[in-house]
């Protein structure tokens, strides 16, 4: 657990674009993933249920068009409105077993030490085959 919250400053600067910053966010693009996947565990324990996204449609109104009226020698275009549907996400809260959870969190514990130990020599060979040059 230690070595990953030494790693996390280093995933930061990974964001950038050199190119041992780009060989750094490759080669730790597991570790970050199963990181993140330990803070959904260890919420989900806290809070004591986790959160599940779904999918809902709603409709809304919107010009569509426009349609011209003449009134004497003038032209006044009214816009035309009408209903359309578009997607929202949204989240609700799903029991979780605590139990189940917990082996969860013990698993990919380990997966992100064994993970962060591999980090450590790819991160290594990163930047001997993109040597940084100092300012």
């Amino acid at each position: 657990m230690r070595h990953a919250l030494m790693l996390i400053p280093l995933v930061l600067l990974a964001a950038c674009g050199t190119p041992q910053e780009r060989c750094i966010r490759q080669s730790t693009t597991e570790l970050r993933r199963v990181t993140d996947l330990v803070s959904e565990v260890q919420g989900n324990l806290a809070r004591g249920y986790a959160w599940q996204s779904y999918e809902t449609t709603s409709s809304r109104w919107e010009i569509c068009g426009y349609d011209t009226i003449t009134k004497g020698d003038k032209l006044i275009q009214k816009p035309r409105m009408c209903l359309e549907d578009y997607t929202v996400t949204r989240q609700r809260p799903i029991p979780i077993d605590p139990v189940i959870e917990k082996r969860k969190l013990e698993a990919l514990l380990k997966r992100q030490a064994e993970l962060s130990k591999a980090a450590e020599a790819q991160i290594a060979a990163c930047k001997a085959a993109y040597p940084e040059e100092e300012s």
